[in-house]
């Protein structure tokens, strides 16, 4: 049974936007092709998110937003902060290589969107950035680390393994040796920050 504008929640319209931009593309994915798989009007998608834009910017906020949930865990983690830096950066390689593998359509779709997203990536860069900061202040903390400025830090890191999690190297990611690339890097950036 379809659902009626009373029980549509903004979560239901976020998922229902990611089938349809699977299935059709940024490109002639509309909002009333969001509205026909709810079986609501477009006018009851309209209510929670006052135009298109607004709509994809949610989803792809969203999109970013499981990524940035799956790494907190890493950073408020127990274990020795070099081990939390080096476990970071593993999971935020595996994430982004996961979306780009396991559903090529809708990681196609969301660089389309991600292109046009007003603050949601810059958002998800500061969020990724901070994470990385609270693990490096951590490790100066603890005496594992030198590092004057930690945000300046954690921001030269993550620029410094981008190859790794920015989504234009996708195509890279599955070629043979980027786990040891990936790993000798990681270890040229702990190196650095014992010294």
């Amino acid at each position: 049974m379809a659902p009626t504008s009373e029980t549509l929640t903004a979560e239901r319209i976020l998922e229902a936007t990611e089938e349809v931009l699977r299935r059709h593309g940024p490109a002639k994915a509309t909002v009333v092709d969001v509205a026909r798989a709810l079986g609501v009007s477009h006018g009851s998608v309209y209510r929670h998110f006052r135009t298109k834009a607004a709509l994809r910017e949610a989803v792809t906020k969203r999109w970013l937003d499981r990524t940035s949930g799956e790494l907190s865990g890493i950073v408020a983690g127990g274990s020795a902060p070099e081990a939390r830096l080096r476990d970071w950066l593993a999971a935020l390689f595996a994430a982004k290589r996961r979306k780009a593998g396991d559903d090529p359509e809708l990681f196609a779709t969301y660089m389309v969107l991600t292109d046009e997203a007003g603050t949601a990536v810059g958002e998800h860069i500061t969020d990724l950035t901070t994470q990385l900061a609270r693990i490096i202040e951590a490790g100066v903390e603890t005496g594992s680390f030198t590092a004057t400025d930690p945000d300046a830090t954690a921001r030269a890191v993550f620029q410094a393994t981008g190859r790794f999690h920015d989504p234009c190297y996708a195509r890279e990611w599955e070629q043979p040796g980027v786990e040891g690339e990936f790993e000798a890097v990681v270890e040229l950036v702990v190196r650095g920050l014992h010294a």
